[in-house]
């Protein structure tokens, strides 16, 4: 027989969002408990991708994906220093090949400055090669972000962790959500798992990732009628064997469903790029294959080679792979997060987060402070 409580605030979900969201929760005095599928934390989109602190340059304008990334690219790096993460500031350059990707540049150069991002400078193709030497002949100039990094983000999940449980909040592991309501103003919830429960909460926060939609279905309310429809993209990574001879992170031009195929140097130096955009069939839905098929390292060295000419085929592995939770169909322009109160959808005590992809892991702590508005 399922157990019956009641609980002041439920987090559905344990990856970056949600455990940063039951910290804040938990620091200001609510008693948080985050329900969780697997049995660790931060198994899926978190813990599968770059590793990059982002600068916040893409963004549109007033979007939530802009305001997050500045505020929390800023909130994060305090964070680190605070708790002795590592963390490299390593800066990025953004890169054009040929002249009509030029232009481009100037237009992404101006968005960012539009949205807060600091120390960011242009420049041609002779001085980004002065300074990144091995960058193709054909490289007619980048944006360089002094801002951009990298770090330990398994430390930080873990750091958080510990600051959720340090507040009196916790995890139970091995937990899915199997079916709920909205109550009177609260929210009821029906767990599954080796201990079954009936709990009724006063809030509850959608921080279930790849599951987000799904999960936000299954609670019934008003909000279901504004529910999107999901939509996947996975991205693979190759690590680059030998050295590799770069300082910076480097970037090509972003794509409607990526950043481009961009190359990083990982904290203990090993060159790797991705992720690419391949979007999974409609009916996709998780759990996902995360293998990497091997046959894509041609794609891969196609198009690393346009702005490093010196990679080998030879010498690209298939590392690991993400998903990534869109809101936009294949084609579409890239979607923003929706971060939905009950103001928004009109299900008292609930909070959906829905679409949390990149820049969600840089936003995570300022997603966090508005999720904590949210359910003040």
């Amino acid at each position: 027989m399922a157990d019956s409580f009641e609980a002041d605030v439920v987090v559905i979900g344990a990856g970056v969002i949600g455990l940063a969201s039951a910290r804040a929760l938990a620091r200001a005095g609510r008693e948080v408990i985050v329900l969780e599928t697997e049995e660790q934390i931060a198994m899926h989109t978190s813990s599968r991708n770059s590793e990059v602190i982002h600068a916040g340059l893409y963004y549109a304008k007033g979007s939530l994906k802009a305001r997050h990334c500045v505020a929390g690219r800023r909130m994060l790096y305090d964070y680190l220093d605070q708790h002795a993460i590592t963390v490299k500031r390593c800066g990025k350059l953004v890169v054009s090949v040929g002249e009509a990707e030029a232009a481009e540049l100037s237009r992404i150069l101006a968005r960012a400055e539009d949205n807060g991002v600091e120390q960011l400078s242009l420049i041609d193709g002779a001085a980004a090669r002065k300074i990144e030497p091995a960058l193709s002949p054909n490289v007619s100039g980048a944006i360089v972000s002094p801002v951009s990094g990298i770090f330990d983000s398994h430390a930080y999940f873990l750091a958080l962790q510990g600051e959720l449980e340090d507040a009196g909040g916790s995890i139970a592991f091995g937990t899915p959500l199997l079916s709920g309501a909205v109550e009177e103003g609260r929210v009821r919830l029906e767990t599954g798992g080796a201990n079954p429960a009936a709990i009724l909460a006063r809030t509850v926060v959608n921080a279930a990732g790849h599951n987000a939609i799904r999960v936000a279905a299954l609670i019934e309310g008003p909000h279901t009628a504004h529910l999107p429809a999901p939509h996947y993209v996975k991205g693979s990574y190759f690590t680059i064997q030998g050295h590799t001879p770069f300082s910076r992170l480097i970037y090509p031009m972003p794509t409607t469903s990526s950043l481009g195929l961009h190359l990083t140097i990982d904290l203990a130096g090993r060159g790797k790029v991705g992720p690419d955009a391949e979007w999974l069939p409609d009916e996709a839905r998780p759990p996902f294959d995360y293998r990497v098929d091997p046959a894509r390292a041609k794609l891969f060295h196609a198009e690393v080679t346009r702005y490093w000419p010196g990679l080998t085929l030879e010498r690209l592995s298939p590392d690991y792979a993400g998903v990534r939770p869109k809101l936009v169909p294949e084609g579409a322009p890239s979607g923003d997060f929706r971060i939905e109160g009950p103001e928004t959808h009109g299900s008292p005590g609930l909070i959906n987060l829905l679409g949390i992809e990149s820049p969600g892991l840089t936003s995570s702590l300022s997603i966090a402070e508005h999720v904590a508005t949210l359910a003040a």
